[in-house]
């Protein structure tokens, strides 16, 4: 597993592949409508693929690190495709947020070609990326996972095996609600703070040292007083989608009193209103307007 295939140098890609060059893996990355990152990496080392089929000929295992499930089932079911051009004994990894429901089906189907399949989601941040310290839930069998582990140790400090396909994703997703729904919370009591003539910095204070404390908290607080959007460096558009992925894979236990729902409604109402590209932080803002359009 020395010829590595990345498709996906984005914030968080780059350093992941940078991580792989300098560790010794013979890295193959595709082009980015982003020229820069693909040019950096090239200069340390990687190679660029011509195409989708010359990278897939060249390496023993593809990363994708991309934004969701259909831009995976792109790159799977396109002319020319992965599932199209892949060959036995070639492993597929997806880093991505994905949909387990997608990523069961993607796997069904490059097993039939004998190519394994590993769902790999990503925990923190691009920082951590680029010092090879991220988080990785895996869900391989175990013989797959022995093979695939050495690879994500060249980005990764912290691996968990959870169990088989998709198992990664499922707790990726609950992990993902988890932190979205507190982001959310905090940028609405931010928000809320002003509209009621609370000092925002004596809140922060008096969280900080109590229970309600978290690192989220302290990413976005600390921004919003620095007054910057960006603290936790997660985009309002990522945040609509994994929700919208967490609310799919529950929908069969969903009730009336779950606040899933109508997490997301916020976050897609943001998105509605042009936040989409922002950080999440930049919710503090989108409450803001909304009150102030309201008129109270």
């Amino acid at each position: 597993m020395k010829n590595i295939g990345f498709i996906g140098v984005g914030m968080m890609g780059q350093g992941m592949a940078h991580n792989l060059v300098v560790k010794g893996f013979n890295v193959t990355v595709m082009g980015n409508r982003n020229r820069k990152p693909v040019e950096e990496l090239v200069a340390e080392g990687a190679r660029e693929a011509n195409s989708l089929q010359d990278l897939i000929a060249a390496v023993d295992a593809i990363i994708l690190c991309v934004t969701g499930s259909p831009q995976v089932e792109d790159l799977m079911f396109r002319a020319g495709g992965i599932l199209e051009h892949c060959s036995s004994g070639q492993i597929v990894i997806d880093c991505s947020t994905s949909e387990p429901m997608s990523s069961a089906r993607i796997a069904a189907q490059l097993a039939a070609k004998g190519v394994g399949f590993v769902d790999a989601p990503l925990a923190r941040t691009p920082v951590e990326a680029m010092q090879g310290k991220l988080n990785t839930m895996v869900g391989a069998d175990d013989a797959t996972f022995a093979r695939v582990k050495p690879v994500l140790e060249a980005f990764c400090e912290n691996i968990f095996h959870i169990g088989s396909t998709t198992s990664a994703q499922k707790l990726k997703l609950l992990n993902n609600f988890l932190a979205i729904g507190i982001a959310t919370l905090t940028t609405e009591a931010l928000a809320m703070c002003d509209a009621v003539g609370v000092d925002q910095r004596k809140f922060f204070e008096v969280i900080s040292k109590g229970g309600a404390n978290s690192g989220i908290f302290q990413m976005i607080g600390n921004g919003i007083l620095e007054g910057r959007d960006d603290g936790m460096k997660f985009s309002v558009g990522n945040a609509s989608k994994d929700l919208g992925y967490y609310n799919n894979m529950t929908a069969q236990f969903a009730n009336a009193s779950m606040i899933g729902p109508h997490v997301a409604a916020t976050l897609q109402q943001s998105v509605k209103e042009g936040y989409g590209d922002q950080m999440l932080g930049a919710m503090v803002k989108a409450h803001k307007e909304r009150q102030a359009a309201s008129g109270k």
